[in-house]
């Protein structure tokens, strides 16, 4: 049986070799808040042992992060340096890649006005656009993996002793990413390969529009755009080098036609947005824009977010998941997006991605948008995958065909 360290540093070696796929003489940025030090210490080794020349660490604090939400003057909140960003463009331009580590406190922000915590996060995204171009056009490798955290962990595991909850949160999560398999990386290499074989049978099929139907109460028509493209684990940036952007990944996505979703969507899991949790909620779309939405619990954070732009008012992904994979078997809800979102089928708020559709790569953002692609300062997953979810796929003829039924792929 593996040892913890020896898992460790196999969950970096995936994160570094898989996941950006760090090549010998290429550079890494890498975000991270500071409870995450023992793993990312291990992903910088990994790094400068494949040829990596240099390695930057961008450490956070969440306890910064909450002591500015409480204490800074309103003026102060949409303060966000351009000189922080520049550094990001920097190395990308140079072609480095980037890997986001992350350990969040789900309620890291609970009790703050959801107003103040908004404003916060539109400077960032606003200040960040200069950058989010590499990620969006995959000009740059990326990938984001999570570690756990005492906050996180005693979110997860409550009903655990409080010595035993992280412990419980690691193993949880070397099971998601496949790290006790024999040989985590060629476990990966395999897992790709199928979902390669998701996304290629959807390309052929050339759905005009799916149909969500589930008990939840989500009943929704997505219209799909002339040309989209389904996606799934692995992907190029222009270099040519492949990489995995989420570890783990369950999914196979595309982005949809921004002005033809019609219907009501429920949510299935609890979705932790800017340190605050959404739960219980449904969203309403009337010729793809949102026309209402209500949430049990976090009701203010769901309206931040749809309000962030005129483009949060509209999706820009749909990705299917099936409702057992090593995630949803694990029988944990993470309240992280990150693990969530690949145990169910989800839809995003906000921008579309311009590779999910022919040619979009080379489209000006106005050309995107008259395409059908989404534009916004935001990209939000939430969970809407249930065991007794049904998907029909309409082809350009009116054929119906079944692509999900109880939950899990039809075909």
């Amino acid at each position: 049986m593996k040892s913890f360290q020896q898992r460790l540093e196999q969950y970096a070696a995936l994160a570094v070799e898989v996941g950006v796929n760090v090549q010998p003489g290429q550079k890494l940025y890498v975000i991270s808040p500071i409870a995450a030090a023992p793993f990312v210490r291990e992903v910088v080794k990994r790094a400068y042992k494949l040829g990596s020349p240099y390695v930057h660490v961008d450490w956070n604090d969440e306890g910064v992060t909450r002591a500015r939400l409480e204490h800074a003057p309103e003026e102060g909140l949409s303060i966000h340096p351009a000189w922080y960003v520049a550094g990001r463009v920097a190395m990308a331009e140079e072609g480095a890649a980037f890997l986001w580590v992350d350990a969040a406190d789900p309620d890291l922000l609970s009790g703050i006005d959801a107003a103040r915590a908004g404003a916060v996060s539109k400077a960032q995204q606003q200040t960040l656009t200069p950058f989010r171009k590499f990620t969006l056009n995959n000009e740059v490798a990326w990938s984001i993996v999570a570690v756990p955290s005492k906050a996180w962990a005693d979110k997860v595991f409550p009903d655990r002793a409080e010595a035993e909850r992280e412990d419980a949160l690691w193993e949880a999560i070397f099971a998601a990413v496949r790290v006790d398999a024999a040989d985590p990386v060629a476990a990966w290499r395999q897992h790709a390969s199928g979902l390669r074989a998701k996304a290629d049978r959807l390309n052929e099929r050339r759905y005009k529009e799916l149909r969500y139907r589930s008990a939840e109460g989500t009943d929704v028509a997505i219209g799909l755009p002339e040309g989209h493209i389904w996606v799934s684990a692995g992907t190029r940036n222009k270099q040519g080098t492949t990489f995995i952007p989420n570890m783990p990944t369950e999914e196979v996505f595309t982005s949809p036609l921004r002005t033809a979703v019609n219907g009501k969507v429920a949510s299935s899991k609890p979705l932790s947005y800017n340190g605050s949790l959404i739960d219980r909620f449904a969203i309403t779309f009337a010729d793809g824009r949102i026309a209402g939405y209500e949430a049990e619990t976090g009701l203010a954070a769901l309206r931040e977010l749809i309000e962030t732009d005129e483009g949060s008012h509209y999706l820009g992904e749909i990705a299917l998941v099936p409702f057992r994979s090593p995630i949803s078997d694990t029988n944990v809800t993470f309240y992280n997006t990150l693990f969530d979102e690949n145990a169910a089928c989800h839809l995003a708020i906000g921008f579309a991605f311009p590779f999910c559709l022919e040619g979009g790569l080379a489209m000006s953002k106005e050309e995107q948008l008259a395409s059908g692609l989404n534009q916004s300062l935001t990209h939000v997953d939430f969970m809407i995958g249930t065991a007794d979810l049904d998907i029909d796929g309409v082809r350009a003829d009116g054929t119906v065909e079944p692509v999900f039924r109880g939950g899990n792929w039809a075909f």
